[in-house]
Order: structure tokens, then C-alpha cells, then sequence
């Protein structure tokens, strides 16, 4: 079984009649194991490749020579299937019609899957719900997996289905498996696939040079396989009369979990986290408490991690209200930074697509706040992807000039990357 460890970094300290707590929650994993060989149940892997006619020859070449790599790091015994897809999707491997739409992998069916990709051609158009359906499909055909994921490579915008049948496929989805999108080129719309895989607890990322996209897959599918712990959720119990404000993932990326929650019971929510590898995440909680007066002391939320049944970790978030105003004052460091991480990502999507727009005083505006959050923040991966859009003159106060000519790519690299987040040092 793996082991989960947890640390709360918070103020506790609220002046008379505060209300506000704000802590940050770090949940530690180790000793994950692989993924369907710790007894929970199987692991069932599926390559959803766009073989639509924008892909041409270099990135169908391409994505084939990926697809094929990552079957190689696909553990022996895991269940998988490999989808292909443009306006419509197809079953590549396994061929069959009917039963189990998946097979476990071996030497003979992984050569058999690969024999498979080689016949991709680059035809047709784009509809990334019936892909997503398909996989449902394919994941539900098979009785007893416990870690589902799937990688999705695209190169366009979805063109052959509206955004109502998009996001309803995406909804019927949700909860069934994990999805790491990847968009390949410039042609793709980063707000379209960040969609998926927000909804579906995986990335988002940009390919701008295929001959990388192999090394991509590899290091996808190891991950994937790396996450022994199929799924797992955040709990949080609140005292009678409390408020949950939010619920962030605020580390390795920003990802807003406050409507993903269900109730357990009258008090405590319980927040989609997925599965987890030997990793470690921070989850920003704010919770609203009644009013209290000097003095008194409350616990403002119980955080707790849980898979299945079984409660692995908790931490405690306290409040107690003081007449002292040298500690009521006083910013948690783990708060403050992850806060600014949050308004980053924030300030970052909303300049770029003020740019897109033509609003070129908004986005100076925006891209000025998230270069000048980048510099407090230390977070160097931003820092320097903004500086391949606009000129920096002062990053201390985010003093900045758009420029005239960007490359596509490193405006999709940094839109990408914006939900990124940096630990605090020290």
C-alpha cells in the first residue's frame, strides 16, 4: 500500500470577528507502485492519435512513430487499445466488434497493435467527442480496471461537431478516466483541449516540433504507468454553520476543484484528486467560520486523503481569534505564494486572449501583471515564456511592451504553461 503523509502551512491567527481562513495543504506519496500490480484492479492504457487530413504526411509519420514508442513502455499484463480519429472514431486495435474492446499487452499483441499504426492515414476531419466516447467505450468493456488513462494527440480544432456535443461528451466522461492532451503545431485551440483535460484530470501541453513527439509519448506513458495508485479523494470536513469558499490544486498545477465536489454527508465534500504516483501536491482551502470573538479557538476544516474507504492522511486547519495584530497581520508564505502562482495562470490566459482580440491595452495590462507575479513568485518556466511575447523593461513592476511579431508558438507555449506552478523556496 502506498503511504500518504500531509503538512498544513497556515495563519491561524484571526482578529476579533474574522472570518477567513486560508491554508495551504500538502499531501505527500510514496511507494506508489505500478499501475494494476498493487491488487486494486487492472490498468487499462488507450493512444488516441488524430489521423484527420490536417495531420499531412510529416505529422501522421510522426504521431505513428509515437504511438508506437509508447506501446513499448505499456507494462506487460495492462489492458489497451489504440483509437484513431478524425470526424469520426475507429478501433484500430484490438479488431474486434464485439466483447472486450481491449487486450492485455504482450510481446505478440504489442506487434500486433504496431502492425496496426503503420496503416494510419492522414484523412477526413475532426470530432474529439466521439474519440472521448469511444475510449469510455472501450475502458467500460473491461470488467475490473481500476487505473484508466489515456493520451490524445491532436493537430486541429474540433470542426465536425459543435461545442455543445463537445462538452457533452466530456461530461459523459467525467469520472471514467484521465486524459493527457497534446496538441502538435499551431493549428489547435489551447482553450479548446485545456477543456479535456482539466475536466478529465490530465495536462495540456503544446508539441511545436514533431520529430519530439516520441520522446512526449514515452515520458506520458511512463508516468502513467508509474501511478500504482489508481484513484484517490480529497476530503474536507467543515463545522456546522462553515463555508468552503474554494478548493485549488494550487501545485504541480493550478486546477479549480470547488464544483467538482460531492457531499459525503451534511458536512464534508469530497474532490476528484486521480491517481497518484511517488509525487507530492498542495491544495489551497478557504474556508468561511461565524464570527468569533478574542479568545476563542475552533477547527475550521479537517482535510483528509482517502482511497476508497480507507483515510491515509488528514491535516488540521485551525483558527483562533487575537487582539493581537502582529499576528493576525501576518501572511502564511505558503499562502501568499500560491496565491500569486493562481493570479498568474489568471493574468497570463486572460492577456493572451485580450491580445487575440485585438485589445492591446488589456493585454498590456494583464501580460504586465503576470510578468511582474512571475518575478515575485521566482517561477523562471513563466518568466522566460513571457519574455518571448512581449519586452520586458522592469519585471519588478511589470513594465512591458507588447511585441509586434511572436511566434504562434511560444504564444501556445506560454498559454500551455500557465497553470504551471513553482514551489516556494526555502
Amino acid at each position: 500500500m502506498a503511504d500518504f503523509t500531509s503538512a498544513v502551512y497556515q495563519n491561524e491567527y484571526l482578529p476579533d470577528g474574522g472570518t477567513d481562513v486560508s491554508a495551504i495543504v500538502n499531501i505527500v506519496c510514496s511507494n506508489a507502485g505500478v499501475a494494476g500490480r498493487t491488487g486494486v484492479g487492472d490498468a487499462g492504457e488507450i493512444i488516441i492519435v488524430d489521423t484527420s487530413g490536417s495531420m499531412g504526411m510529416a505529422n501522421m509519420q510522426a504521431a505513428k512513430q509515437a504511438a508506437m514508442a509508447a506501446l513499448d513502455f505499456v507494462v506487460d499484463g495492462t489492458f489497451f487499445a489504440v483509437v484513431a480519429g478524425n470526424h469520426k472514431a475507429y478501433l484500430a486495435f484490438p479488431l474486434v466488434q464485439s466483447g472486450m474492446g481491449m487486450l492485455r499487452m504482450s510481446e505478440t499483441t504489442r506487434e500486433e497493435a504496431k502492425r496496426a499504426i503503420a496503416y494510419f492515414r492522414a484523412d477526413g476531419g475532426t470530432a474529439m467527442g466521439t474519440w472521448l466516447n469511444l475510449a469510455k467505450s472501450l475502458f467500460s468493456s473491461v470488467p475490473g480496471l481500476a487505473n484508466k488513462h489515456a493520451i490524445l494527440l491532436t493537430d486541429g480544432e474540433n470542426h465536425n461537431e459543435t461545442q455543445t456535443q463537445l462538452s457533452a461528451a466530456i461530461q459523459n466522461c467525467l469520472g471514467a478516466f484521465q486524459v493527457d492532451c497534446r496538441g502538435v503545431g499551431v493549428d489547435w485551440k489551447v482553450a479548446e483541449i485545456r477543456q479535456i483535460a482539466q475536466a478529465l484530470l490530465g495536462t495540456v501541453d503544446i508539441i511545436p516540433n514533431p520529430a519530439k513527439m516520441g520522446a512526449v509519448f514515452q515520458e506520458l506513458m511512463s508516468k502513467s504507468m508509474a501511478r500504482g495508485v489508481s484513484s484517490a479523494e480529497l476530503r474536507v470536513w467543515i463545522p456546522q454553520g462553515a463555508q468552503v469558499m474554494f478548493v485549488k490544486q494550487v501545485s504541480p498545477t493550478v486546477e479549480d476543484l470547488t464544483r467538482r465536489g460531492t457531499p459525503l454527508n451534511q458536512l464534508t465534500m469530497s474532490y476528484p484528486t486521480g491517481a497518484w504516483g511517488d509525487e507530492d501536491r498542495d491544495y489551497h482551502i478557504s474556508v468561511r467560520l461565524p464570527a468569533k470573538s478574542v479568545g476563542q479557538e475552533q477547527l475550521a476544516a479537517r482535510v483528509q486523503l482517502a482511497v476508497g474507504a480507507e483515510l491515509l492522511t488528514q491535516g488540521l486547519i485551525k483558527a483562533k481569534w487575537s487582539a493581537d495584530t502582529n499576528l493576525t497581520a501576518q501572511i502564511n508564505p505558503e499562502v501568499a505564494h500560491y496565491t500569486g502562482q493562481a493570479e498568474l495562470a489568471q493574468a497570463i490566459q486572460e492577456g493572451l486572449a485580450a491580445k487575440a482580440e485585438g485589445d492591446d491595452a488589456t493585454a498590456t495590462i494583464k501580460l504586465g501583471r503576470a510578468v511582474l507575479l512571475a518575478n515575485e513568485t521566482d517561477n523562471i518556466e513563466a518568466t522566460m515564456k513571457l519574455r518571448k511575447v512581449v519586452d520586458v523593461a522592469d519585471a519588478a513592476t511589470g513594465k512591458i511592451r507588447l511585441r509586434k511579431s511572436v511566434d504562434k508558438a511560444d504564444e501556445m507555449a506560454l498559454d500551455t504553461a500557465s497553470t504551471k506552478t513553482t514551489r516556494i523556496r526555502g
